[in-house]
């Protein structure tokens, strides 16, 4: 029997496609024959995964073999997996509501409406739905799924406690509050909000403040290479300095290497999202695991996700917001007891519980 992984696309540094190669070490260590195919594969690991166009090729398709569709994106594996003559399983990894791209993006608009149609294309074509949040799920469920379930996105803990980039944790060592944000630069993580409440920060806190925000900057062309008119970077760079707020204030740290992640993490005083639309939210496990207390919005996974760790507010109250955080940055008893709570957490994302679920799901086909 042999169990194959099909994601959109394999790139460094993507939460899922590092998720499907921890899955598919882990099929080999239980036994079973295990690929990682992607039509799109990045050169530095081109040993990682296998390029998709040769699967039907390779792959005769036994009746108990089983093919795992990482959903994220649009694609021509839909179509495929509802022709697959095995075993089929959706993973689900939420899908951004095309609303949020409106003013930056049209060509971006058109791909998140055609991954909702295509997701709901496949109810009644696959033997499992598969979420990494019970919010997803619960979108999977009223999308008409039967058979659905719950497997957070695999994270391997051990490289969490390697060393971090020294260079930039003494770049960072000069005692101003630092405040964190990680996750690709995109209108549905509410960069805007967090400036602002910087700013405020700044003004009626203390001025010895920075934003840390850490992910890949928007694309600035389409695929056909047409420049796009309105770029959410340059709208947040522009917003940033109406605001007051000087580069030594904000840090746009773009996409980092894993040392230097380590790094933000380690220099840290907080971390906290604004997002509106979170299917997961892999960076908030990290802050867990890199002990960074979590201040966050309750949106989307973000609550199903941080369970009773953490802590979460609702709206757009700066005065409200940066208060707890100021309470999170300098009592040490409220800070010790918000990190004993997200030390507890992690229980549930911890590599043997993920993998005692999936197997669950595999018997259970």
């Amino acid at each position: 029997m042999r169990i194959d992984q099909w994601v959109p696309a394999l790139h460094r540094g993507d939460a899922i496609g590092d998720s499907a190669r921890l899955m598919r070490d882990t099929f080999r260590r239980w036994g079973y024959q295990a690929e990682v195919w992607a039509p799109d594969i990045d050169p530095a690991l081109a040993g990682e995964g296998r390029p998709y166009d040769s699967f039907a090729r390779e792959v005769a398709g036994a009746a108990g073999d089983v093919v795992i569709l990482h959903y994220a994106l649009p694609s021509r594996l839909t179509a495929d997996l509802a022709g697959w003559s095995g075993r089929r399983v959706l993973l689900h990894h939420n899908i951004t509501p095309p609303e949020f791209f409106v003013p930056y993006d049209p060509e971006m608009v058109r791909i998140c409406q055609l991954g909702r149609e295509q997701l709901a294309g496949l109810r009644g074509r696959v033997s499992l739905a598969l979420a990494d949040s019970e919010w997803s799920r619960r979108e999977l469920e009223a999308l008409g799924f039967e058979r659905t379930g719950v497997l957070p996105i695999v994270l391997d803990f051990a490289r969490y406690r390697e060393q971090p980039n020294p260079v930039l944790m003494r770049q960072l060592a000069d005692q101003r509050t630092n405040l964190l944000f990680v996750g690709r630069v995109a209108p549905n993580k509410r960069q805007e909000d967090l400036l602002r409440l910087v700013s405020f920060w700044k003004r009626f806190v203390s001025p010895s403040v920075r934003l840390l925000l850490v992910g890949l900057s928007p694309r600035r062309e389409t695929r056909e290479g047409v420049p796009l008119r309105r770029h959410y970077q340059d709208a947040l760079e522009a917003f940033a300095w109406e605001e007051g707020l000087r580069p030594e204030d904000v840090v746009f740290a773009g996409h980092v290497t894993h040392d230097e992640l380590l790094a933000y993490y380690a220099s840290a005083d907080l971390f906290v999202s604004m997002s509106e639309h979170e299917g997961f939210g892999v960076p908030l496990v990290e802050a867990m695991l890199t002990e960074v207390p979590v201040l966050a919005r309750r949106a989307g996974a973000v609550p199903f996700t941080l369970g009773e760790a953490g802590v979460t507010f609702e709206g757009c109250d700066l005065g409200e917001i940066a208060e707890i955080g100021r309470a999170l940055v300098e009592d040490a008893e409220l800070r010790a007891g918000v990190l004993r709570a997200q030390r507890r957490r992690l229980a549930a994302f911890a590599p043997e519980a993920v993998e005692a679920s999936l197997r669950g799901f595999l018997e259970a086909l």
